[in-house]
């Protein structure tokens, strides 16, 4: 028996501005990505690709761990995108070839009048082949299990997003105001000196 479970975020994040736009920031997918998760669980594959390992997860009586490869990229305006390209689980190989997992997610800044919004949104959907022990469970009580399961994976990448991805921002852009000044300072005057 196939079954299929969803989950959808929405996230939306002002921004003060800074010295360099957000959207400079934005347009370096790693930095996006290492927000998304600590620096254990992110693999990058080389170009636009990444591995997230997530957290063992328990489902019913099973403990998963979804892996799942990504491609994360920018559009000049900073918007980042992203989207599942290839997944499986670890922990239990019934589940591992029986199991679609579809992730995408977009993160946009709308520039204001003195702050710009960062608007975003996640769709996560997988699709599984029950194993026979849960055959016998209620449809919707598996149903609301997994979609809750899959709501809380959402929110806890959105905290962390959330947090980290301003703190990094802020620093970046700090360094990078610092850089310019002290270019400025150590750059030679036309002036001869007298």
């Amino acid at each position: 028996m196939e079954i299929q479970f969803s989950a959808c975020q929405t996230v939306e994040i002002p921004v003060a501005s800074q010295a360099v736009p957000i959207k400079h920031y934005l347009r370096q997918p790693r930095r996006v990505v290492n927000a998304l998760a600590a620096s254990s669980q992110i693999e990058h594959l080389g170009d636009d690709l990444y591995r997230l390992k997530m957290r063992p997860l328990t489902f019913m009586m099973f403990k998963l761990q979804p892996v799942v490869d990504m491609q994360v990229w920018a559009e000049s305006d900073g918007t980042i995108q992203l989207r599942s390209i290839a997944s499986k689980i670890r922990g239990f190989e019934y589940v591992n070839q029986r199991f679609a997992l579809n992730l995408s997610g977009i993160l946009q800044p709308i520039v204001q009048a003195k702050t710009t919004l960062l608007k975003g949104q996640a769709n996560l959907e997988v699709r599984i082949e029950l194993p026979p022990a849960l055959r016998l469970t209620p449809r919707s009580l598996l149903e609301a299990t997994g979609n809750s399961l899959l709501k809380s994976v959402l929110l806890t990448i959105k905290q962390r997003l959330m947090h980290h991805l301003l703190s990094d921002y802020y620093a970046w852009a700090s360094d990078r105001e610092q850089g310019d000044v002290a270019e400025k300072i150590l750059l030679p005057t036309n002036n001869p000196i007298a």
